[in-house]
Order: C-alpha cells, then structure tokens, then sequence
C-alpha cells in the first residue's frame, strides 16, 4: 500500500466519525507518523523504559525519541523509575546485595576453568558439567581456531579407533566413538566457519513479483 493509500483511508474513517480539529474548525486530520507518536507517548508513560522505546522507534538518538513523547522529560524520569521499582519488587532482595571478596574469588575463577585443550567452555556460572567433561561432544565448547591441527588429530585417531572396534567385534563401543566423530567433525566445521570470516550470508535483494 502507497503512503497516499493509507493517508486516504485515514481521511475516510476520520471523516466518517464526524471529529472536529478544535483549533481549525474542520475535519480531524491524522498522518500515519502521528501513530508513531502516539505509540511512543503512550509506551513510555505506561512504564516503558525510554532507551527502549527508543530501539523500538529505530531511533539512534534517545533525544529524537524523547521528542517524539508528547510528556516532558521529568514524566518519562518518573515513569522510569517507576518501572525500575517494580521490576526489584517482584525480583528477591537478595539479588541486590553487595558480593563479597570469597564470591567475587569464585566468580573470576568460573572463567579460568573454563579454558581446555580445543577451546573454552560455555556452560553457565555454577553448574556442573552434564557431559562428564567429554568436550568434543558437547555443544558448548567453544572451539579455538589455534588448536584446529589438534582436533585433526582428534578426528583421525577416532577413525581409527572405529576401525579397530569394528575389526576387533567391539560392537559396544563403535556407537559412542561415531557420537565422538561427530562432534569432532561439527567442531572442525565451525573452526573453518570462523577462519574464513564468511559468518554473513548474502541473500541478495527482494524481488517483488511482477504485476499482471
């Protein structure tokens, strides 16, 4: 629909409501822009946050989105601290307490014990490992480029060993080494995905379809 289209249908509903412009005397006048404004005014004084309000608009300036709000500034302060204040009532007090130095120790030393031999792993602060530490298997290690000659040797060496399995009758183990091979395999992949710095894909401009 053509920008003329929608300013039309709005002509034709406002006129059809009979809505008077107190300051023109004629009929009530709406651009589609004037939606925008309405949106933003109405989001923020309900409590949404304006650097929000600010990424919904699409604005790069929070200036251009304040002046969007039919408010002043000192209303969207309020209405935000408003918002602050009940998103801490419905969050445990214990959250907002200061750490201390034996929790900030255990804190810093999640991320050291993290690094292993082909990557880092990406499990969340304070949980245990679910894969018993079988990292190649696991979807959260993140795989370093720099070991990439390493997880070669990784792969190579399951292939090998799948072959002994299955020369030597080890049914039982062929399963669990070819999971192995697969997260080794995966691993390699996304070494490469990264190396090449190809990490966008083009997908070329839209065509509309041609009208009949």
């Amino acid at each position: 629909m053509s920008t003329h289209s929608i300013r039309d249908l709005l002509d034709a509903a406002l006129t059809h409501t009979g809505l008077i412009d107190p300051t023109t005397g004629g009929p009530l006048r709406f651009t589609p822009h004037d939606f925008r404004r309405l949106f933003i005014t109405d989001a923020v004084l309900s409590g949404l946050p304006p650097h929000i309000a600010q990424v919904i608009a699409g604005h790069q300036d929070i200036n251009v989105t304040m002046g969007y709000k039919a408010v002043y500034p000192d209303e969207a302060i309020q209405a935000h601290l408003a918002f602050l204040a009940r998103r801490r009532a419905l969050r445990p007090t214990e959250e907002y307490r200061s750490p201390t130095d034996e929790e900030w120790t255990e804190f810093l030393g999640h991320f050291e014990r993290r690094k292993v031999s082909i990557g880092t792993c990406g499990r969340a602060f304070s949980t245990p490992c679910i894969h018993e530490h079988a990292c190649v298997r696991c979807p959260m290690l993140w795989p370093d480029p720099a070991q990439r000659d390493r997880l070669i040797e990784i792969r190579d060496n399951l292939l090998a060993r799948i072959t002994e399995a299955q020369r030597e009758g080890w049914l039982g183990e062929v399963e669990g080494l070819q999971v192995s091979l697969a997260g080794a395999q995966d691993k390699l992949a996304q070494v490469d995905r990264r190396s090449s710095g190809r990490l966008a894909v083009n997908l070329g401009m839209p065509r509309t379809p041609d009208a009949p």
